[in-house]
């Protein structure tokens, strides 16, 4: 799919990295960059592999929002610091900061919305596009947002850029491709503290969505007063969690709509301000994964 917009889900890529890559790789100070190489490395690859023609790495800028805490106030409580705020290793933070300048001084556009979400961001640019997309994330909640007919497609890191489209999002879950963060709800998710309905698992979620839809269209079969299509028991089972089937899909479901203006996001075969880049290489140590950015970006351009 040469020529698609290619979505970078950041905080996914460099979490990944930070812990994918051996904190032995130092800067020539002694500081750590292996959240940094590993981030480099990653999205080059597979900048190279898919060869977009325009690239947009998306930050939060609220990692918590307060609309889903309101929701469900159970929202990442797991990653909540002692003192407030996100709970993060120590060395991530300064490493994070040199990424941004890095993609400053390459040219790569990174863009946040107030008050929401990475996950928020890309939802917005995914859907608004008209041509095809390919989303680079390590968060399975990001499958909502895969449509055929676009063809959006997500590439998903922790399998490798394995590329999940709907029929990939139905073969590893059972469910319709589109319909991820139903299943979500149902389910639950532990990794963002989203409950889920007591007593549903996996398999009756998928059958749930399967049969149903979206949350919206199972509370209309609960209302409709009849048990054709229900898994045996989860009729009762929803019924309890009704206050949670109201609120919840505000939670798993990404927002499409906020006022993000164009971008400058095609890709640049140069870099944007090469004596920032060469400062950064020198301070850092990063004159070998810069060097694969730039032969990888040259390939994506290469007519």
């Amino acid at each position: 799919m040469a020529g698609q917009l290619m979505l970078l889900d950041s905080p996914a890529l460099w979490y990944r990295a930070l812990y994918g890559v051996p904190d032995s790789i130092r800067s020539p100070q002694g500081e750590p960059i292996n959240a940094i190489r590993g981030f480099l490395d990653l999205v080059s690859r597979t900048v190279k592999q898919h060869r977009p023609a325009r690239l947009v790495a998306t930050v939060d800028l609220d990692w918590r929002p307060a609309f889903r805490v309101a929701a469900v106030p159970s929202y990442k409580t797991h990653r909540l610091a002692p003192a407030g705020g996100e709970l993060e290793p120590d060395e991530l933070a300064p490493q994070v900061a040199v990424i941004l300048e890095v993609l400053a001084a390459l040219g790569v556009p990174v863009v946040g919305a107030v008050g929401h979400e990475a996950d928020d961001v890309i939802g917005t640019l995914a859907t608004r596009e008209k041509g095809a997309v390919d989303i680079v994330t390590g968060d399975r909640d990001l499958l909502q947002l895969v449509d055929d007919s676009g063809p959006k497609r997500v590439l998903y890191a922790v399998e490798k850029m394995k590329a999940y489209g709907e029929a990939e999002v139905t073969a590893k879950h059972g469910i319709p491709g589109q319909l991820y963060a139903d299943f979500a709800v149902l389910r639950g998710d532990p990794s963002d503290g989203l409950p889920g309905v007591k007593g549903v698992g996996e398999k009756t979620a998928a059958a749930l969505v399967s049969r149903f839809g979206r949350v919206e269209d199972i509370v209309a079969a609960l209302d409709s007063g009849s048990d054709d299509g229900f898994p045996s028991g989860a009729r009762a089972k929803l019924e309890a969690a009704r206050d949670y089937l109201e609120v919840a899909p505000a939670v798993s479901r990404v927002v499409t709509d906020l006022p993000i203006p164009e971008l400058d996001d095609a890709v640049r075969p140069k870099p944007q301000d090469p004596g920032a880049l060469l400062q950064l290489a020198d301070r850092w140590g990063l004159d070998s994964p810069l060097e694969r950015w730039l032969q990888a970006v040259a390939f994506a351009t290469d007519e």
